[in-house]
């Protein structure tokens, strides 16, 4: 545990490598089919992969600038959505109590409330009939002005950066890491299966090869069914005039594959934006009944053809794992929980003496 929690830098930094090799690894392989070598082809596949991600990250920096922007307006327009939210229930519980109570009660009820307040109002006018004696002047404060020097260049730098550094150096290594995971992929796996002889090396081989293959599966099917879920709702999202749909989509994607409650969570995103559309009632219901449309369609149809029955968690081991990995590594943890958990559920069913662990962590 404790190990886990002070090496979380290190080991976060070597499961999200591990992630993008598996997620590119068969785009390497397609560019293998060209005849280039492994280490050519798994360059010209993650400078293609920094591309698309620089572009990714200036579009999503220009939609934040733009949110940023307009927080103050979107803000005044909440506040005046629960302005009138609170004076509408206030009317609602106004009919309510004249319904339901008697107006005699009713009268009796304001007349309680009438007497304290006459009574305040007595002992203010008794205040202020006395004559108060004028305060004292306050004393003269000598005013004393603190000058700062000004910090260098490279200081101010440091002190807004110190404490990112240690995220930026671990995120230097991820493609350093993906190379060398997808470049010495082959070498890697006959260098583990040469440290076993015999029976133990085809057991070795076999858990390998199915922790490879449910893993790949795994998080290439999750990682294509996101694309597929924010390339989609990015389009409704558009053309239903949601403002900013270029992060609300790939937002709401994420959420819908969160296991068991994706459905309420993918709502949030779009309903939250769709606060500042006029006349917005109509939209955020066809963007729900959108929402959970797509969410219903991809978890219960495209998830078992893309990623199949191979792993599939019960939710009392999903919701452990969250808490469990949230609380060692915080928001990074609560992403990697479920892939995590089903790469131990993976080696547990390919070893015989761990099935049993599997079983208990399948649904």
């Amino acid at each position: 545990m404790a190990l886990l929690y002070y090496g979380r830098d290190f080991f976060v930094t070597l499961i999200i490598s591990a992630v993008f090799a598996f997620i590119l690894d068969p785009a390497v392989l397609l560019v293998m089919k060209l005849r280039v070598p492994r280490p050519a082809a798994t360059g010209v596949v993650i400078g293609f992969a920094c591309v698309a991600v620089y572009v990714l990250t200036v579009l999503a920096w220009s939609q934040i600038a733009t949110i940023t922007e307009d927080l103050p307006a979107y803000t005044l327009r909440l506040s005046d959505l629960w302005s009138k939210a609170n004076s509408r229930l206030d009317q609602i519980e106004q009919s309510t109590i004249a319904v339901l109570v008697p107006k005699t009660l009713r009268d009796q009820s304001e007349q309680i409330q009438q007497k304290p307040q006459e009574a305040m109002k007595a002992r203010r006018r008794r205040a202020n009939a006395i004559a108060q004696p004028p305060p004292p002047a306050p004393p003269v404060v000598q005013e004393v002005r603190i000058h700062t020097d000004p910090k260098p260049f490279l200081a101010t730098i440091y002190s807004y950066t110190a404490g990112y550094l240690h995220v930026l150096a671990m995120a230097s290594f991820v493609p350093f890491l993906v190379y060398f995971m997808l470049s010495w992929r082959d070498h890697l796996s006959k260098s583990v299966m040469r440290l076993f002889h015999g029976e133990q090396r085809y057991i070795v081989g076999k858990t390998w090869s199915g922790i490879g293959d449910s893993t790949r599966a795994y998080v290439l099917g999750n990682f294509i069914l996101w694309v597929f879920l924010s390339c989609t709702s990015a389009i409704i999202y558009f053309f239903l005039g949601v403002p900013y749909w270029i992060i609300v989509a790939p937002i709401s994607a994420f959420c819908s594959l969160v296991p068991y409650v994706g459905l309420p969570l993918s709502m949030l995103p779009p309903v939250l934006a769709a606060v500042a559309i006029p006349n917005r009632f109509k939209i955020i219901v066809t963007l729900m009944l959108v929402t959970a449309g797509l969410h219903v369609i991809v978890m219960n149809f495209m998830y078992p053809k893309v990623i199949g029955r191979r792993v599939r968690l019960n939710p009392l081991v999903v919701t452990v794992a969250l808490m469990f990995w949230g609380m060692l590594w915080g928001g990074v943890g609560l992403v990697l929980a479920v892939p995590m958990t089903a790469a131990i559920k993976t080696a547990c069913d390919n070893v015989e003496s761990l099935q049993a662990y599997g079983k208990l962590l399948g649904d």
